[in-house]
């Protein structure tokens, strides 16, 4: 068979590595130079030497033979040599493969199975993949010593020096061959290109992709390779350069002589085109190769100026090709989905049926007739010499023969350090029983009783010690439980087997005295307290602490019981450690079993290598070996880590006739054999594999064969076993003597074992597995298998399933855990019938397997690696071999991978972990993983879900080498892994998602409308109190009679009321403004305020020549400049508009906005501070905008003290008043006209809410520019005559309290504030609320604090505000959000009246197909929605259908409608777009009331009537803000908010410390800022995009991840997602990492 011969290779030195290295005319090697050679190749790829002290040694070796090439670098020499051993060989390939390609990854290693890999990349077609961009920092980082700890697991510590350095040198250059500071040179140019000092391409800061490939041509003008040559195609003539910085190309000379341009963002090909031919052209990723052959921006020649690198996105926003470019090319691939297509079924109304996997009618079945137990050879009776129980063979051989041998422990260097006897082991046995019970003791009481448990913690190097705690345990008649010796408080799994201590109430701990000074120590000196650990004394056993016992005692030696005899721990699939009970008569009756199977003789000298704590090493070496009187040679893994040849070597010495190993000792041997040429295995009678049930144990089996036959090792002596925690030993291949059928091999197909169906295979020649037996079961057992889920039917014999034993030598519970104990060790088999198998139960092996021809029983995997797709199995070793078979060497260190399965969206999904070599570059890694998944779907026919590198020598260490499993996922689960690369496969790996949805037709309006009920509901409309039958004590009447009141049936514009106040109160104090340390800085009575307002006019008419109706943009930090100027202008007759300064630090991004609002609100002059002035005219400003085209700029520093001869009157209250801009969270600039009798009726409707008068003093924290802040800052005070407190917001960064301060110091009633400011209140004042109550601060004054916002209620930050600020006094009921949107600034306002704020839960789903769904608190899917206030006075709501325009019914989703004296009159836009003002202001119901006209606020939402009355006595409606009508996401036919993604998202991981996402091009973009370490930026992809598919069924597209503060806020604290998305797409956010999912 293939198999054999396959390793055959490893026996002569292989050609290929000597060949490779020379040139053409290459000189013939001496053999033992090819050799040498060929070890060096060897410990390079093995990471046992440095790039540099390969390439040292290497030229020494070769130096005498080639002074041709005496001249080249030898690192370009180093090129070829990966070059041609990388090359993927073609099934047809005869040549013998260099041995580079198998080191320590030989377990997984089969060239059957590598050759079936290579063929299936090669089937396929080149798929262009986009390359993850990833930050230069978190680049390099990942590749140098920063990430990657020393190997702890390697000996040769003493080259860490210079490991180092070589390191670095591979990790950084970016070229083979280019020396250090040309690597340099070669970052730094690539960073000044870019305009943010960045670029967020990986590939242009790693290696050249084409690096590779290009060069492959063997002529050996790989130095053509210009290192300075990037950015070739720069354009820097034109302006839409922002292309051309990030685009680094670099020029690759072929031999045909025409230079192709190699862009560095070119995909990894997913092709191993090694060998490229002259005519390859770049890979196209713009996707416009057919339009323009070579045209794009990358292939441009240099003089031509090509836009094709700036693509418009659909909103027409220029956008920088690289990142389109990758989307577009993520499209392309997602084009062609591999997912079966969605069939089509009835939808129910609120459940989204996940798309479930009906099995392919043409997958196999099996055909077979249903098996019957199996069973062994009966137990020989033995007679007299069978010793009634393990303890009575123990006091036979240590009376009767005291001398001989028991077990030899062999240090470090593999020098027998002690042989201990068995007349030693029977007297310290006893030493340690009775000091045990006799010596401890607390309070006069005995500390043990006889079935105590005790924890045996052992170093693997002391066998000596641990066979003596282990058998005076027994003696004691205590439980030993063996554990591993805890390294660090931190260990892998240490937790769990705390967990395991606790359960089986273990108090005492036996260990060595050397071991104990080892463990971590707590400050007061005893052993430190270990994470989960319960408290547990410590013993050491060494002599000097165990007592001798005195002549009478004699320990209790009775026949072997059903009392249990020790606890053997293990960790299951999930993680988590069980104790196993094994009993005394199962323990004898083990050990007869295996002696029967074995042969074993008295006095044999048997060699273990496995670790004698557990399964095989324990049952062999400790247990059965005393029953025999064998003598063990134990050999410590640290010396197999020093010596993988230690164990051959101790069975040639001692002539040992059995060795227990695992097929990694024999595979490690291979490697180390070669300086051994005496060794002899003829003394062997049996070798067992421990691990032989692993399918993959056949490759080390054959491979060490080929080897050692010729040094006397007998083909029949290898003996595979099968065994489990659970059943001990269920089969081993007999011994050849025993007259046994020969072995069984069979080459299954795996797709038949993946639907549980063994089929020899025959034509699917790439995925196969070959498997050998693991010989016949144990005597007097018997066996079973059946299916694995469901009712244990017994399979037929063509059928994988479990294999089940029934016999008295298996454990018997698992401790403490009845339930589980039912399951696994009571099982019944029954017949298709129903009929049990048998009387007995039978104990479940996690064995997954078959019974063959002859009896024989063939393992193909166990449940712990078992993964369930979409109802195919699949063997996690499986996959990690064809993963391995990838061009292994190149990529994993140390063959170290880990595969496991997680539950994501109702399906498992697999993932791949694996470290990556340190020198492995960027563009490798990911073309390696690219044909990872290609080879696993190929052979495996399943999608992988998320492929993960990380540093070597990262991922958790089992304690006895190999990678902890379930710790690594748990930290992937965590988002603790770290790893340096990751891609993701969702769109390819879940195919169960809900259908899309499809619209139905609406119902027409007659079938619906009933008088005021829709569809059978109460019409959905709600209104606030009525203005006209409320008395509304006017202004006039408050103030006292000498004053002279305004006449009485006429209006009253803002002006009138302000000079008004001016005489009748002219000292009354309407605002004090506050500084950062809570001083008045500015404060205004009514006379100050109207005598700088008509400074201010006179300034307009005189020095401005301004006319009325001119519009004159205010220019001011928040203060009373900015109200004094706003009435200025209405006292000239000026149409004011309020604009924020420009931010000094940040001109670029702040002063175009400003710009663009003077220019489109065709404002003549600009009015501000003297300082701000010349800003607007400063240098810093002319690099952002052009300063020559400002209007005429006018500072009021200084005013001119003359009284103005005449105020304006406007002709008709319908005048326009003021002009509100404010940039909506879509980014787009809306300004809204609101005329005089507006900004009356808002004053009026919030004074009759707020209960505002002249008495009343309100606290302001709100930005002053727009909307509600405006109108509260500078309206409501001049109108009502309540004084206000003006915190600015911006204070509050250098004083968090200062807001809190200020309402605590004035006794504040009604406050308000905005989002942003509850969030720093939040954060910054969190921890300090006790600080803040020592400053006398209390907050039991305010009776309302509301959010002024234009979004749905934030109930969790408005929740966490209440419960840190309860402690000062703060009610629960005071907080509470305002609405208001462009139509209507004020909404709803909750007051001072009325009932407090409700809220209800609504299930998401439903919410996706505009439907409101109330549920109950806590259930699945459910949303808090927080009613956003109470409705103002005078103002009208209804909820209308956004398409039909028809209206809804209650509690049903719809776009809100307003219709309110205080509405905005419309739009103010440079072109006067009719037919949107119409629709948005003044618009009509298509039934019912066609008469009122709303205006369209743009969010939806819906309005319930509740159980409440409000003040008027009617029951309350209570409105829910749903979201923005232009912020929705339609994906799959559904509406998504937002705002429910980003919660989502940012529970997946403490670091997110904010989230946004937006679509593009039908892919949703997931931003998050990092919080936290750059280390942690990869652990989010997996994390977001699982919390995404899980909760919103949607798949991420892109994963971009951020520093804090990169995604922009407003000044409400609402977060610009399409400033972001621009961002984004034009390549500015400077992202830590940006992963594309597939």
């Amino acid at each position: 068979m293939a198999e054999r011969t396959s390793s055959g290779p490893l026996m002569e030195p292989p050609p290929a590595a000597a060949a490779v290295a020379l040139p053409a005319a290459a000189v013939t090697l001496p053999a033992e130079v090819r050799e040498r050679l060929a070890e060096l190749e060897l410990e390079l790829s093995e990471g046992d030497i440095t790039q540099k002290g390969y390439e040292k040694k290497r030229g020494k070796l070769l130096a005498p033979y080639i002074p041709q090439i005496q001249g080249v670098d030898p690192s370009l020499q180093r090129d070829h040599r990966i070059q041609v051993s990388a090359q993927a060989p073609l099934p047809g390939n005869k040549n013998p493969k260099s041995r580079a390609t198998n080191a320590r990854d030989e377990r997984f290693r089969s060239d059957l199975h590598t050759e079936a890999v290579q063929a299936a990349l090669a089937k396929y077609k080149e798929r262009k993949m986009p390359m993850p961009s990833k930050r230069r920092s978190v680049l390099v980082q990942s590749s140098v010593e920063a990430c990657t700890p020393p190997d702890t697991s390697s000996a040769s510590e003493d080259e860490g020096s210079l490991r180092r350095q070589g390191r670095l040198t591979t990790a950084t250059a970016p070229f083979p061959g280019l020396a250090h500071p040309g690597a340099e040179h070669w970052f730094n140019r690539v960073i000044q290109g870019s305009s943010s000092t960045t670029s967020s391409s990986a590939s242009s800061t790693s290696s050249h992709p084409g690096g590779r490939g290009a060069n492959s041509n063997t002529t050996g003008n790989t130095s053509t390779i210009p290192a300075n040559n990037t950015a070739l195609t720069a354009n820097n003539t034109t302006n839409n350069t922002a292309v051309t910085s990030n685009n680094t190309s670099v020029t690759a000379n072929h031999s045909s002589g025409g230079g192709h341009v190699l862009n560095a963002n070119a995909l990894a090909d997913l092709m191993a085109h090694t060998q490229l031919d002259n005519h390859w052209v770049p890979p196209d990723v713009t996707g416009l190769s057919e339009r323009s052959q070579g045209g794009s921006m990358r292939a441009a020649p240099q003089g031509h100026h090509h836009h094709a690198g700036v693509m418009e996105t659909a909103d027409g926003v220029p956008v920088n090709s690289r990142v389109s470019s990758k989307i577009q090319q993520l499209l392309n691939t997602l084009k062609r989905p591999k997912r079966p297509p969605l069939r089509e079924f009835f939808l129910d109304d609120f459940e989204e049926l996940l798309d479930v996997q009906q099995p392919d009618p043409h997958q196999p079945k099996p055909e077979g007739q249903q098996m019957g137990p199996l069973e062994g050879e009966p137990l020989e009776g033995g007679g007299g010499h069978r010793p009634p129980s393990l303890l009575a063979a123990l006091q036979r051989w240590g009376t009767t023969q005291p001398k001989s041998p028991c077990l030899t422990a062999l240090d470090n260097s593999g020098k027998a350090v002690y042989t201990l006897t068995y007349g030693k082991l029977w007297s310290r046995s006893q030493k340690l029983a009775y000091s045990l019970l006799n010596k401890l003791s607390s309070r006069n009481e005995p500390l043990l009783l006889p079935g105590d448990r005790v924890a045996l913690v052992f170093p693997n190097s002391d066998p000596v010690m641990f066979m003596v705690a282990f058998y005076g345990c027994l003696l004691a008649q205590l439980v030993p439980v063996p554990i591993e010796v805890p390294l660090t408080r931190k260990d892998a799994g240490s937790q769990q087997v705390g967990f395991l201590l606790g359960s089986c109430g273990v108090t005492l701990a036996l260990t060595t005295d050397a071991c104990q000074k080892g463990l971590p120590k707590s400050q007061t000196g005893e052993v430190a307290a270990f994470k989960g650990w319960p408290r547990l004394l410590w013993f050491v056993t060494d002599s000097k602490h165990v007592v001798k016992p005195p002549k009478d005692w004699y320990p209790p030696i009775q026949e072997a019981s059903n009392y249990i005899a020790y606890i053997e721990y293990k960790t299951s699939k999930e993680g988590s450690t069980m104790g196993i009970t094994v009993t005394h008569a199962a323990m004898l009756a083990h050990c007869q079993s295996l002696t029967q199977a074995c042969g074993y003789a008295e006095a044999e000298t048997i060699t273990n290598v496995l670790d004698f704590k557990r399964e095989a090493g324990l049952w062999h070496g400790v247990l059965t070996s005393v029953m025999n009187r064998m003598h063990v040679i134990s050999i410590p893994y640290s010396l197999m880590k020093v010596n993988p040849l230690s164990w051959i070597q101790k069975v040639h010495t001692y002539k040992a006739r059995v060795a227990v190993v695992k097929s990694r000792d024999m595979h490690w041997s291979l490697l180390a054999q070669r300086d051994q040429r005496d060794l002899s295995l003829s003394s062997l009678r049996m070798l067992i594999v421990a691990d032989g049930a692993n399918p993959w144990s056949i490759s080390s089996c054959d491979a060490f064969l080929n080897v050692f036959q010729a040094r006397g090792l007998r083909p029949e002596v290898i003996c595979p076993c099968a065994s489990s925690s659970e059943a001990m030993t269920v089969a081993i291949r007999r011994p050849p003597e025993s007259g046994v059928p020969p072995p069984g091999k069979a080459v299954l197909s795996m797709g038949g074992l993946s639907h549980s169906v063994i089929r020899v295979d025959t034509e699917e020649k790439l995925s196969v597995l070959t498997v050998q037996d693991v010989g016949q079961v144990m005597p007097a057992a018997l066996v079973c298998v059946v299916r694995v889920e469901g009712t244990p039917y017994l399979c037929h014999t063509d059928e994988v399933g479990e294999i089940c034993v029934s016999s008295a030598s298996t454990g018997t519970a698992y401790y403490g855990l009845p339930g589980r104990t039912k399951n696994v060790f009571e099982t019944i088999p029954v017949k298709l019938s129903g009929i049990p198998v048998s009387d007995r139960p039978f104990t479940r092996t996690s064995l997954l397997g078959f019974v063959g021809p002859d009896s024989l029983v063939f393992v193909v995997g166990k449940m712990d690696g078992l993964m369930v797709v979409s109802g195919r199995r699949h063997n996690a070793d499986d996959v990690v071999a064809t993963a391995l078979a990838v061009e292994p060497m190149k990529f994993v260190y140390r063959g170290r991978i880990a595969v496991f399965s997680v539950a994501v969206l109702h399906d498992e999904r697999i993932v791949v972990v694996a470290e990556q070599r340190p020198d492995a570059s960027e563009e490798d890694s990911f073309q390696w993983m690219s044909r990872v998944l290609q080879a696993i779907d190929s052979i495996h026919q399943v999608g992988v879900y998320c492929l993960a590198l990380v540093p070597a020598n990262t991922l958790p260490k089992a304690p006895l080498g190999g990678i902890h499993i379930s710790e690594t996922k748990q930290r992937f689960l965590e988002g603790c892994l770290h790893p340096c690369n990751v891609l993701m496969c969702p769109h390819t790996c879940v195919t169960n998602l809900p259908k899309p949805r499809q619209k139905q037709a609406e119902v027409g309006p007659a079938s619906m409308i009933v008088g005021n009920l829709v569809a059978g509901k109460r019409i959905a409309q709600a209104c606030g109190r009525d203005l006209s039958q409320l008395e509304d004590n006017d202004q006039a009447r408050k103030v006292d009679s000498s004053s002279i009141p305004p006449p009485q049936n006429q209006f009253l514009y803002m002006q009138d009321v302000l000079q008004w106040r001016a005489q009748a109160t002219p000292d009354h104090p309407l605002f004090l403004v506050l500084n950062a340390k809570g001083a008045v800085v500015n404060s205004a009575s009514c006379l100050q305020l109207h005598k700088r307002a008509e400074r201010v006019a006179v300034a307009l008419t005189e020095k401005g020549r301004l006319n009325a109706g001119d519009h004159v943009a205010l220019v001011y930090p928040p203060g009373i400049d900015l109200i004094a100027t706003f009435y200025g202008c209405l006292y000239a007759g000026c149409v004011p508009v309020t604009v924020r300064p420009p931010h000094p630090q940040n001109l670029a991004t702040t002063l175009p906005t400003v710009k663009m609002i003077v220019e489109v609100s065709k404002s003549v002059c600009i009015l501000t501070t003297q300082a701000i002035m010349k800003l607007l005219k400063s240098k810093e400003a002319a690099a952002a905008v052009d300063v020559k085209s400002w209007p005429m700029v006018l500072d009021t520093d200084d005013l001119p003290r003359k009284r103005t001869p005449q105020l304006y009157k406007p002709p008709t209250p319908e005048m326009l008043a003021y002009l509100d801009f404010s940039v909506s969270t879509t980014g787009i600039l809306a300004g809204v006209k609101m005329s005089h009798a507006a900004t009356s009726a808002l004053c009026r409707s919030i004074k009759l809410q707020c209960e505002l008068y002249p008495s009343r003093q309100i606290a302001i924290c709100l930005d002053p520019y727009c909307g509600l802040g405006f109108a509260l800052w500078c309206l409501c005070s001049v109108y009502s005559g309540h004084q206000s407190i003006l915190v600015p917001p911006l204070e509050l960064e250098t004083n968090a309290s200062l807001w809190l301060s200020a309402v605590s110091q004035y006794k504040v009633r009604v406050t308000f504030c905005s989002y942003s400011v509850m969030e720093m209140c939040t954060k910054g004042l969190g921890s300090q609320t006790e600080a803040l109550r020592l400053r006398n601060v209390n907050l039991s004054c305010v009776r309302t604090c509301m959010v002024v916002a234009e979004e749905r209620p934030r109930i969790s930050l408005t929740q966490t505000f209440s419960k840190i600020f309860k402690d000062l006094g703060l009610s629960t009921r005071a907080v509470s959000t305002t609405f208001g949107c462009r139509v209507n600034v004020a909404v709803c306002l909750q007051g001072t009246a009325g009932p407090d704020p409700t809220t209800v839960y609504v299930d998401m789903r439903a919410l996706r197909h505009d439907r409101v769904r109330l549920v109950e608190r806590g259930s699945p899917h459910s949303l808090p929605l927080m009613e956003s206030g109470k409705i103002l006075p005078g103002v009208k709501v209804i909820v209308a259908n956004t398409e039909t325009k028809g209206p809804l019914g209650d509690s049903h989703l719809g776009e809100i409608w307003v219709s309110s004296p205080h509405n905005a009159t419309g739009y103010y836009t440079v072109y006067g777009e009719e037919a949107l003002h119409t629709d948005h202001f003044n618009t009509r119901l298509c039934f019912g009331d066609t008469v009122t006209n709303w205006a369209r606020t743009g969010y939806l939402g819906f309005l319930r009537r509740t159980e409440l009355t409000d003040a008027s006595g009617e029951r309350h409606d209570a409105l829910y803000v749903v979201g923005s009508l232009d912020e929705t996401l339609e994906l799959r036919g559904m509406r998504y908010h937002p705002i429910d993604i980003e919660t989502s998202v940012i529970r997946a991981h403490k670091s997110i410390a904010e989230c946004a996402v937006f679509t593009w091009t039908n892919l949703l973009v997931v931003v998050v800022e990092l919080e936290g370490s750059e280390q942690e930026a990869l652990d989010l992809v997996a994390l977001v995009t699982n919390v995404v598919l899980e909760e919103h069924y949607l798949i991420v597209g892109v994963v971009v991840v951020v520093d804090p503060g990169v995604i922009p806020i407003n000044s409400r604290g609402e977060k610009q997602r399409m400033h972001l998305r621009d961002g984004f797409l034009a390549d500015q956010l400077d992202p830590i990492y940006v992963a594309y999912n597939m």
